[in-house]
């Protein structure tokens, strides 16, 4: 008999607990967070004379539950990869010699003979990114040059630090704040992948397993997989090319739409300056990843 109702309590307590399982919640935003799962990837390249190419990159998503069993996957998920963003953080931010700005979505980093640079997106408003980012630059020594062009959806700061000119350009879009961050360093004239003067240079790539289709001021170009992986690795990997795979634009906004098989389309409007260098890689589930070079 008290087996029989054990077993009936366990059976009952085991089927309430799956029903309250399945129990609908409801959408919050911030339980929800953007950190509850992330991706990283981190490249390093040495060279013959001793020159040194770091490339990072990582994106987080946010886990939206539809169900209490899904929220408590997810927050277990959440809180190791909080765990791991933070690390991640330290790591990136001591090695770049960058700050880093809170709640990022997407980062991507380089750190080569040429260019120390970040870029990064994030739901904070401009005027918080860009206090940020003055106040953790001067606490690294970097003197704000005069001049700085800060808009209601735009700023546009220069720096002078031991290291080089340095600047920091904000452009507020699609409730995102994005932030590219670069410091180009002397060793920079020799740079195999600099652009014609006053022009721009885009470099694409894929680091996935499909085939990708990358429109870029109404041209699109068809990638296969893995085609120019590499070429934020280093200046030679990026000067190999092929030509189909290089494209030349003036200075200005661009619309970027990049649609990886089985995926849906991704936009994004691109910023560009006068002499700049950029890679463009095809990332996780077709996320465009932007890593200034030069």
């Amino acid at each position: 008999m008290k087996r029989r109702t054990l077993g009936a309590l366990l059976a009952g307590g085991l089927f309430a607990a799956t029903a309250a399982m399945a129990i609908p919640v409801t959408p919050d935003p911030a339980r929800d967070s953007p950190t509850n799962t992330i991706q990283i990837s981190w490249s390093h390249t040495t060279r013959s004379n001793g020159y040194v190419d770091d490339t990072w990159w990582a994106t987080r998503d946010r886990c939206a539950p539809d169900y209490l069993g899904e929220r408590l996957l997810c927050d277990a998920v959440g809180l190791l990869a909080r765990t791991t963003s933070r690390t991640f953080e330290v790591k990136m931010s001591q090695d770049m010699g960058l700050p880093l700005a809170d709640r990022w979505g997407l980062m991507t980093a380089k750190n080569s003979p040429f260019i120390r640079s970040a870029h990064v997106e994030t739901p904070l408003g401009l005027e918080a990114v860009l206090g940020f980012y003055r106040a953790a630059l001067e606490k690294r020594g970097w003197t704000e040059n005069d001049g700085a062009v800060v808009e209601a959806d735009r700023a546009v700061v220069a720096f002078t630090t031991s290291d080089g000119p340095a600047l920091l350009r904000l452009v507020r879009q699609d409730h995102t704040t994005i932030a590219d961050l670069a410091l180009r360093k002397p060793l920079a004239a020799t740079a195999l992948i600099r652009p014609a003067p006053g022009q721009v240079r885009l470099l694409l790539g894929n680091k996935m397993d499909e085939a990708a289709d990358i429109t870029v001021n109404e041209r699109t170009i068809r990638l296969a997989a893995h085609a120019g992986e590499k070429l934020v690795d280093s200046d030679d990997a990026a000067d190999k090319l092929p030509d189909s795979q290089k494209i030349d634009l003036l200075p200005g906004k661009y619309r970027i739409t990049l649609q990886l098989e089985g995926s849906a389309a991704q936009q994004r409007e691109f910023e560009v300056a006068a002499n700049e260098t950029w890679g463009l890689l095809v990332g996780p589930a077709g996320a465009p990843l932007p890593i200034r070079l030069y």
